[in-house]
């Protein structure tokens, strides 16, 4: 179904999710890392889960593109749904603007697919990013990898390995509004 000739960027938030899923698509693909989460707060979560990432490209020798931090933008999109519960308005605003993001730099770059890492968690909706991906794919003309990476123990699998790469798990999706209870 795949080739190794084919590239794809993958969307990750963090590498505790992230390790395991981009190891296995390398199995398949031509695997470009793309760390796009203008969410995340306060910046030093971002820096410890940008340095993450940066830790796991070097180690799978992947190519790690980092998009812009824009937290203050992203408050703007977001306004209004702040008290929104997980898998609210609030995470479909944020699902779409980073799934947006990376399917642009996918095109952009020339890659034939684009998939996120948000679908391994529990915690997220993966039905919406589903919609929202295959949406984007139509707009942009370029294919989505329409994948649940939480099913067959892929949520266990990826927190074994996370433990055994020593990597840095947070214990909130990445908000402010996730980490205050939210949930």
């Amino acid at each position: 179904m795949f080739n190794k000739t084919e590239k794809l960027l993958l969307h990750i938030c963090c590498m505790g999710c992230g390790a395991h899923i981009a190891g296995e698509l390398k199995k398949n693909f031509r695997v470009t890392l793309f760390f796009y989460n203008p969410n995340i707060f306060p910046e030093n979560e971002y820096n410890k889960r940008l340095g993450e990432a940066k830790k796991i490209a070097k180690k799978f020798n992947l190519k790690l593109i980092i998009g812009k931090y824009k937290h203050n933008e992203w408050l703007e999109l977001i306004k209004g749904n702040e008290r929104e519960p997980e898998k609210g308005k609030r995470c479909i605003i944020c699902y779409h603007e980073r799934l947006k993001e990376t399917a642009v730099k996918a095109k952009e770059i020339g890659s034939d697919y684009f998939t996120t890492t948000l679908t391994i968690s529990p915690r997220k909706d993966a039905r919406a990013i589903s919609e929202i991906g295959n949406g984007l794919a139509d707009k942009y003309d370029i294919k989505f990898l329409d994948k649940d990476f939480k099913k067959q123990d892929g949520f266990k699998k990826t927190c074994e390995l996370s433990r055994e790469l020593g990597l840095y798990r947070q214990n909130y999706c990445g908000c402010e509004f996730s980490r205050s209870g939210n949930k």
